[in-house]
């Protein structure tokens, strides 16, 4: 619970001391985010942590969990909210879409609209919006029209909008976001990629969105008819080693039991990365380039030492006709940096691991520093030849084609 004795000063000067911080990173830049994330009272949406906590820049407040103790709805880090408001771009007088209900994203859209704006929150969890509802209402936001309804169909009522924020984990791009935008508007969505999850900030153009910035972030996945699960392969058939693929199981996952009984080949690839320096095109650069691309896990518990340990939110991985590779990295002397290496298993492990260390060198060569690679979205059923790209991936109500901009 918060502490009834702590009074507003304080809390006052730990929101101010997260968003000096937040311009510190370059995290905020827009006067407009500043000037809300400054004013909008953060804790009073999180009744039952504490100040310390409702003010750490980076970490996320879990709000509802399942049986399980896995995440459904959470109150996101102030970093993530602010990265996305910047992304937003929401001005004075606009009409705004959230999908994906906490009370507190809605409130700071509501301060960057106006009174002249409108905003409209929609979860589908009635738990979540009856919440999200109450502390709207207790915090002088009652103009938010609150909504319980599956987002991926269109909302009654609503029309066309300026923006759609989407703070919840998506695999897709449902229909109904890109008919409800307005033509230049912007949708801001945190997508999964073959895995790998991105704030992009989309505007729509004619009947596709094209992105103009893509950040690293990780979120709560979406529910309802929008939901989507990882396929899984245990290797060994037991927890051990799981291997996460987003659009598929390969044909030849069957053989990688018989890959885990071979010799381990480790291979030091000289590509190194500062300990702070962000994988965010390392990682894309894998995923469009290895058609086998996956996340590995391991459960230590059951660790065999088949694989090295790794870090326990996985690690990059692939597989390819009977061989699985995976990344890991060493300190270099200096302990400012970390080394990569590739780990392979299989019938052809030395070759498939040297095909793995030349992708990283040729990121190191071509992709490193430069930007992220651009998104375009386009409707399910679209022509192959109207959907340029380096990648073309096939979801449920799009096309999504991913590409490197010219160095």
């Amino acid at each position: 619970m918060n502490d009834l004795t702590v009074g507003p000063d304080e809390a006052t000067k730990l929101r101010d001391t997260v968003v000096d911080q937040l311009l510190a990173d370059g995290t905020i830049v827009l006067p407009d985010v500043e000037a809300v994330m400054r004013k909008v009272a953060r804790h009073q949406f999180l009744p039952r942590v504490s100040l310390e906590t409702a003010y750490d820049p980076y970490i996320a407040v879990v709000t509802k969990q399942d049986e399980r103790g896995n995440a459904l709805s959470s109150v996101s880090a102030p970093q993530i909210q602010a990265m996305m408001l910047e992304q937003a771009q929401i001005r004075p007088g606009m009409k705004v879409l959230e999908i994906g209900s906490g009370g507190l994203n809605a409130a700071y859209v509501a301060e960057l609209v106006g009174p002249e704006g409108a905003v409209t929150t929609v979860d589908i969890d009635p738990e979540v919006t009856e919440r999200a509802a109450r502390l709207l209402v207790e915090n002088g936001y009652s103009r938010v029209r609150v909504v319980t309804a599956d987002a991926a169909e269109p909302i009654a009522g609503l029309g066309q909008v300026d923006v759609i924020m989407v703070t919840a984990g998506a695999w897709d791009i449902a229909s109904a976001w890109r008919s409800q935008l307005k033509p230049g508007g912007r949708l801001v969505v945190p997508l999964r990629l073959c895995g790998l999850t991105r704030s992009i900030a989309f505007t729509r153009v004619g009947d596709r969105l094209e992105s103009e910035s893509a950040q690293i972030c990780g979120f709560v996945p979406m529910q309802g008819s929008s939901a989507h699960q990882e396929e899984l392969h245990l290797v060994t058939g037991t927890p051990e080693i799981g291997l996460q693929f987003d659009d598929g199981l390969p044909a030849d996952v069957s053989t990688l039991e018989d890959a885990a009984r071979t010799p381990r080949v480790e291979l030091r690839t000289g590509v190194t990365i500062g300990r702070r320096e962000s994988p965010d095109t390392l990682q894309m650069h894998l995923a469009i380039t290895l058609p086998g691309f996956c996340i590995m896990t391991v459960d230590p518990d059951l660790d065999t030492g088949i694989v090295a340990p790794v870090d326990k939110r996985g690690c990059l991985a692939a597989v390819e006709e009977g061989n699985f590779a995976y990344l890991t990295t060493r300190r270099t002397e200096d302990n400012k940096h970390v080394e990569f290496e590739v780990h392979a298993l299989g019938p052809e492990a030395q070759a498939f691991a040297e095909k793995i260390a030349e992708l990283l060198r040729g990121w190191a060569c071509d992709r490193r520093g430069g930007p992220s690679p651009e998104f375009r979205v386009y409707p399910a059923g679209t022509p192959d030849d109207q959907v340029p790209g380096d990648r073309v991936i096939h979801k449920v109500h799009s096309q999504i084609s991913i590409s490197w901009p010219s160095a």
